[in-house]
């Protein structure tokens, strides 16, 4: 796809040249790049039924069209990512890595127990069971519907941010709302289950129009449908009175606040972020299932 001249109507003018997008998603993917760049840029939807453009200033045009070229050749990447049909969201397949793993543990759990989130036992010091705790599950239905929330979610939060921060994230989160989770909690119990992990996904997506709010009322607008679309998918999915609905909160809350500083990372960098993000998450289960099971 080339980057085309765009024959702009409205605001375009002698003093501005516009870069043709061909959705609303890409334009504003594109314009944060330029942004990123500290290269001024409006946006101009053009009559119905044409193409988005970015608005340029002449002088900025070589640098506008190099950045961009730039940004979409670093995520190409990868046959991983793949369009939604009928829409102009990405989905990342490694997500599919993660169910291998979380199902494959299934499997091996009864020489797992280790893992449990036992709060006795956290409380003494042993806490990596917050982190460990997320890959297991009560039974198949358990594990299965863990799994269904969990590609979505956890698939798209990935082709938004980079697989890696993605997945450091929502672990992080995950294992942060479980020490909420013990916080509240005087008693003793155990807990298990990578939902607090998926609704940390939920909550980076909901935070990923976060810098676009700068963009006049459009973006505000953007960021506040984001917000309550977000409020919404959890009272839906997270307030299941059977399930733990402290810890699904905190997860989707702190999955948020990471959500927002994930989405601060300039595009040149994500690409950097996402490769160390994968091997900081390897290397946090690996270091905390060693810790389990020694």
């Amino acid at each position: 796809m080339s980057l085309e001249a765009a024959n702009v109507n409205g605001p375009a003018g002698p003093e501005t040249v516009g870069i043709r997008a061909y959705s609303e998603r890409q334009a504003m993917d594109w314009s944060l790049v330029l942004a990123s760049q500290g290269i001024e840029v409006a946006l101009d939807r053009g009559v119905e039924g044409q193409a988005w453009a970015l608005l340029v200033s002449p002088a900025d045009e070589t640098r506008a069209r190099a950045a961009i070229r730039q940004y979409r050749q670093e995520n190409q990447g990868a046959s991983w990512q793949h369009m939604v049909p009928g829409s102009n969201v990405l989905f990342h397949a490694g997500v599919l890595l993660w169910v291998f793993a979380v199902t494959l543990i299934f499997t091996l759990q009864g020489e797992l127990q280790r893992g449990l989130f036992l709060s006795p036992a956290v409380r003494a010091g042993e806490w990596w069971r917050a982190f460990t705790a997320l890959w297991l599950h009560h039974d198949l239905a358990h594990l299965g519907s863990n799994v269904a929330f969990g590609v979505i979610f956890l698939g798209l939060a990935m082709a938004r941010y980079g697989a890696g921060v993605a997945l450091l994230g929502s672990l992080l989160a995950g294992a942060a709302a479980n020490g909420i989770g013990l916080a509240f909690r005087p008693t003793a119990y155990v807990g298990l289950g990578a939902s607090g992990l998926i609704m940390a996904a939920l909550g980076m997506l909901v935070a990923a129009p976060m810098p676009r709010w700068r963009a006049g009322r459009y973006g505000t607008k953007l960021v506040l449908t984001g917000l309550g679309a977000g409020a919404l998918l959890f009272v839906l999915f997270g307030t299941d009175p059977s399930a733990d609905v402290l810890v699904h909160a905190a997860g989707f809350l702190i999955g948020t606040l990471l959500g927002a500083l994930a989405a601060m990372i300039p595009e040149a960098r994500r690409r950097l972020a996402s490769r160390l993000g994968a091997m900081l998450t390897v290397g946090i289960v690996l270091v905390t299932w060693v810790l389990a099971l020694r």
